[in-house]
């Protein structure tokens, strides 16, 4: 992988320097057309065609035309050498997958020198994060002189003719922008102070693919690192071919499923017993989640609250924390990497996965109270809650919460309805102002045990059902950590 490396390396500045060649040439050959002279001021006014004139649509034509000398040129991008396949584990929620993925993760530590893991949730806010930079950074444009490149201001022509070659300059970017996601995932390795290449492992946690963004960033972005030699090991609730019941952008998905399947062989973990449940409903640890929410249960609450406080001696303060995209999240009460919320300041605002990502950060042990029985009426924050248990327990997080009900009966619904309706389940991600709906045709509700009864989906139920799954093993996981960690601090 080095050598290739440096292969791709010496291609791309052999490329680059070819294209200015050919763009030179261009320009001189031009500077002899007194009708090129004209198109460019737009001057143009004679019906028929000059014979030297483009044929076809212009700069996307003498773009394409450029690109296949240079093919004919450089040659072809270079090819990855064959890279072990990777592995791609999927099965039921605290079946194991993704502590089989964690302790392959730390076993490369110090052997590999480009790793990554990622959850599902920090990937896609990544993706997010390194696409608006590119998009920035076309947008806030300076002014033309500004624009054009060093090696073009010292080129022995005149102002009329570098103005075009900063043209061709930026129609060359415009084109790339059209096709950022190979951006984006070339910049998944980057190590900051360091450029140096070689061997890389991604590590991805619950791949899901929950709306069209996904499957088509999934679809760019995995593709690009696994035709780059770039192994992957992967977990997910289900196998790749039904990662997308829902239909959604069959052929695009169906590309990445095949590239999945070539890359990586498929292991399925088949055991039925969730062992986050199982470890937590075993223990005989102090209880950290407090229910119902009535005077015993909550000074139990307050009581654990006061304990922790008092054993780490810390003075409760308000803070403040960065959040990916420039943002912040107030905290109201925290000391010494404690923090305490309540739900409703947590999941009943616009946050998301971004704000969950920067609490579990900053935060080692985290208390939240009055979290209510889910159901339609607040499936919004329902989808948030899950969001953030989701990323305390990836973080490895300490949990004590206050509820209304047990665990198993937080996502069962209420008296306003099941967390299901006949016609549609949707949430927003107000946060990143967009929305992304589920249409689920279902009855009944989510038995005790957090299986599904009744349902037939035609979309996504499923995958929320999935979701409501892995937040009630994850919570009783992380309350059993809580149980075990408070001490240890």
């Amino acid at each position: 992988m080095e050598e290739y490396h440096v292969n791709l390396a010496n291609w791309e500045k052999q490329r680059e320097n070819e294209r200015r060649r050919l763009l030179m040439e261009e320009v001189e050959l031009h500077q002899k057309d007194e009708y090129w002279w004209k198109r460019l001021n737009n001057k143009l006014t004679e019906r028929k065609r000059p014979k030297n004139m483009e044929s076809g649509v212009g700069k996307w034509v003498s773009y394409l035309k450029r690109e296949k000398k240079l093919d004919s040129l450089v040659g072809h991008r270079p090819t990855a050498p064959p890279a072990p396949k990777g592995l791609y584990i999927y099965g039921n929620v605290g079946s194991g997958k993704t502590m089989l993925m964690d302790m392959f993760y730390s076993a490369t530590k110090g052997i590999v020198k480009h790793r990554r893991r990622y959850h599902f949730h920090e990937a896609m806010l990544r993706i997010n994060e390194q696409m608006h930079k590119i998009w920035k950074n076309q947008i806030e444009e300076k002014p033309l002189q500004s624009t054009i490149a060093g090696w073009i201001m010292s080129l022995p022509f005149d102002t009329k003719a570098k103005e075009w070659l900063a043209a061709e300059e930026r129609y060359k970017q415009e084109v790339q922008m059209k096709n950022i996601l190979p951006a984006v995932a070339d910049m998944f390795f980057l190590d900051g102070e360091e450029n140096e290449k070689g061997a890389s492992i991604l590590c991805f946690d619950e791949i899901q693919t929950v709306d069209v963004f996904a499957i088509v960033a999934l679809s760019g972005i995995l593709s690009r690192l696994l035709s780059s030699g770039t192994i992957i090991v992967a977990t997910s609730n289900r196998a790749p071919k039904d990662l997308n019941e829902a239909g959604m952008q069959k052929e695009i998905f169906q590309k990445l499923v095949s590239k999945l399947e070539e890359h990586c062989e498929k292991v399925l973990i088949g055991s039925e017993i969730d062992y986050r449940r199982f470890i937590a409903q075993k223990s005989e640890n102090q209880v950290h989640y407090f229910w119902p929410i009535e005077k015993e249960a909550m000074n139990e609450f307050e009581k654990k609250w006061h304990d922790v406080t008092g054993r780490f001696g810390g003075r409760i303060i308000s803070n403040t924390i960065s959040v990916m995209f420039g943002r912040t999240l107030e905290v109201p009460q925290s000391f010494d990497g404690v923090a305490r919320f309540t739900f409703e300041y947590l999941c009943g605002r616009p946050l998301g996965a971004a704000d969950y990502i920067a609490v579990a950060e900053n935060f080692h042990t985290v208390f939240i109270s009055d979290i209510p029985v889910m159901s339609m009426r607040i499936r919004d924050k329902a989808r948030r809650f899950i969001t953030l248990i989701d990323e305390l327990y990836n973080h490895h997080c300490c949990l004590c919460c206050l509820a209304s009900s047990s665990i198993d009966e937080l996502f069962q619904g209420t008296e306003e309805g099941t967390l299901f309706d006949l016609e549609s389940f949707q949430f927003e991600t107000e946060t990143e102002g967009g929305r992304l709906r589920r249409n689920v045709l279902a009855e009944g509700r989510v038995s005790s045990g957090g299986a599904p009864s009744g349902i037939t989906s035609i979309l996504s139920g499923q995958e929320e059902i999935f979701a409501f799954q892995r937040a009630v093993s994850c919570d009783s996981s992380l309350l059993l950590v809580a149980s075990c960690d408070i001490i240890i601090i």
